[in-house]
Order: structure tokens, then sequence, then C-alpha cells
């Protein structure tokens, strides 16, 4: 193998061209990381995202770039409900895989890839590594000091609106820029807890650490979506209120809901002690200090990969995982999006609807 990490991007929607391709095409990355092939199955998009990336390959069905011997890993970013088989199908090939939140829909799906990448000496990243910013980095350690106290209670939570209806990459008629978003509104894999949420849930425990309990009350608030004069019906639960336990009667709430926000940053919690409060990036209303918070107002956008150019182009954070898949295999460099963390979050999720399902708060059993 060579020093830079040939991998596969499949998937060449939206996330696809702004989360990986957009990125992993600059020359400052080449020498760790290449675009190897691009693979989608919509007709024509494959070959178009080859075309104007300058990418040697493309692939319209995903066993053949499988089998494609040159592509050493690759990044998922198809729909939430295919990663489960998709990624369990690339770790058995051999591939390294990336998995865009989240890796799975259940916490046994997780463990099952996970296991299977151990026993194919395979490795995985899933995203959003949150960790990897430093102000996640601050807040842990500011809480831990006793900087506002004995904390008492915290909230998060992301709210859909009409994003990904209005996401420019969507608004034309070529095979790049014409992806419907009608997925986000079903199951498996749909709705703001598993889209948005997921990125407040890797804060939120990243910070405090794994949760014990949840509860919750969830479902389905809007029942249809239209979509360019298309009707779409919606089942995914858009409407999850939930409380988390994370021991000695430390609360949280968390909530994935179609519209208002109650923070005004969806990735970045609110914690509140007895002598203080930590609310986005501010500790008691001033602003924290650390590294890179003066080059961006998303705090996704900063990170220690996130270098140059990358921090003024759209969602950087999803590079700086697939960089560090690229560092974990190529330099063993634990990687702060592990599979574990992820799986843990993604038990929360499905946890949350089964106690808002049954009446019965649920116990978690995953750790990280």
């Amino acid at each position: 193998m060579s020093d830079a990490l040939s991998i596969g991007v499949v998937g060449t929607g939206s996330l696809g061209q702004r989360g990986a391709l957009d990125h992993l095409v600059l020359p400052d990355v080449t020498d760790r990381i290449r675009v190897g092939a691009v693979c989608d199955t919509a007709p024509g998009r494959a070959q178009a995202a080859a075309d104007a990336y300058d990418i040697d390959r493309f692939h319209d069905n995903y066993d053949s770039l499988l089998r494609d011997g040159d592509v050493e890993a690759v990044t998922l970013c198809t729909p939430i409900g295919l990663h489960y088989e998709q990624g369990l199908k690339a770790i058995r090939a051999g591939k390294h895989v990336h998995f865009n939140k989240t890796m799975a829909t259940t916490a046994a799906e997780a463990t099952i890839l996970i296991d299977a990448a151990e026993a194919e000496g395979v490795r995985i990243v899933a995203s959003p590594g949150q960790m990897a910013q430093p102000q996640n980095r601050l807040i842990r350690d500011l809480i831990a000091d006793g900087a506002i106290g004995d904390l008492i209670w915290a909230a998060t939570g992301a709210a859909f609106g009409d994003y990904h209806e209005t996401e420019p990459s969507r608004q034309g008629d070529g095979p790049l820029d014409s992806g419907s978003p009608e997925w986000y509104w079903k199951k498996p894999g749909g709705g703001p807890m598993y889209d948005m949420t997921v990125y407040s849930l890797h804060t939120l425990t990243g910070i405090l650490g794994p949760a014990r309990r949840v509860t919750s009350m969830s479902g389905t608030r809007i029942k249809e979506r239209t979509f360019r004069g298309t009707t779409f019906t919606c089942d995914a639960d858009d409407n999850t209120l939930a409380v988390l336990d994370f021991g000695d009667a430390l609360y949280a709430l968390a909530y994935g809901v179609s519209t208002g926000e109650l923070l005004a940053e969806f990735e970045q919690p609110a914690f509140f002690g007895t002598q203080g409060s930590i609310v986005g990036r501010d500790l008691n209303g001033e602003p924290l200090e650390y590294p890179g918070r003066d080059t961006t107002d998303e705090p996704g956008q900063v990170g220690p990969l996130i270098e140059g150019e990358h921090a003024t182009m759209e969602e950087a954070h999803v590079f700086q995982d697939i960089l560090q898949l690229a560092d974990y295999v190529k330099r063993d460099t634990r990687p702060f999006g592990t599979a574990e963390h992820a799986r843990h979050v993604i038990e929360i999720i499905e946890s949350a609807y089964r106690a808002a399902a049954t009446g019965e708060t649920q116990t978690l059993t995953t750790s990280f």
C-alpha cells in the first residue's frame, strides 16, 4: 500500500459532494488520502461525479466498487438506513470504512459491525467525531474542574426545519443537483434524531460520559411533506422529547423535532450548575477561548485536521472524520469518532423510541 489511503466515495449526492469530494480532491491532502473511485446507483450520477471531480474510475454498482482492488476504504455518504448493510459488505470485502452518521439504526447492528471489523482486521471510524472539536474538550474539562459548580442538568437537541428541502444542491435538474430528500422522512434511519440530534448526543455524552437510562415521548407530527411538487408520506418520528439519566440525579433533556430550537447551536448543549452555566460556547455569558475560536462562527468547522481552505468549506467535520480514518489506517492514530461511542448514541436513540412505544424507562447496556 502507498502512504495515501485510496478511498471510494459511496453516494455522490449532497453530502458526498460537500463533505467528501469537495475536500478530498484538494492538493493539500493527496499525500494522506486520495479518491480511488466514486460509486452511486442513481442513473448517471457516478459518471457525472467522476467527470466533475476528475476521478479516474466510477461504479454504478456497489458490489463492483467492493471488487475494485485499488480501493482500500470506503466512506458511506448514502442514506442512514443503508449504512449497516453497506458497511458490513465493505468490512467483509476487507475494506476500511468511514460511516457518516449514523453507522446503523440499532445497537445490535453496531455491535455486529464492530465485531466484524475486528475479525477481518479492518478499521472503522464513525461520525460525528464531536470530541475532535477543541471547544468540547475544553467544556468537558471545565465541568470536571467545577467551573460551574455542581452540574445539575443539561439540554441539547435539534430541529429539522426545512433544511433538506432547501439545500442548494437539490434545486437543479442534473444528476448531481436533483436528489430528493424523501429518505429523511422515512424509516429506517429518517427523522431528526438519527440525522441531527445525533450530533447533540455525541457532544453531550462526549462531555458527560455514557448515559445510564432514557425515557421519552415520541411520534410523527408531520404526516406529509412536499418537495418540488411531489408529496411524500412521512413515517419517521419527527417529534421526540427524551430525558437521559447519567446517574446520581443528573439528567439531560434531548430533543429531535420538526421545528423550534431551544439553543442557538444544535451541536452545542447547555449545562447548568450551582455556580453558573455553559450555554453553547459561552461560560456565564462570556465567550470561551480555544484554538480556532476566531476563525469561524461554525463550531463544526474547527478541529485538529481542519486547516487552510477546508475551514471555510461546508461539512468540514465530515472531511475531518474521513481523514481520521486515513490516519487510523496508515499511522495507527486512534480517532475521536470511535465506533463504540457511535454505538452508545445509537442505543440512546433506539431506546428513546422504545421507551415512547412501551411507556417504560429503558436501561442502557453499552458504553465507550
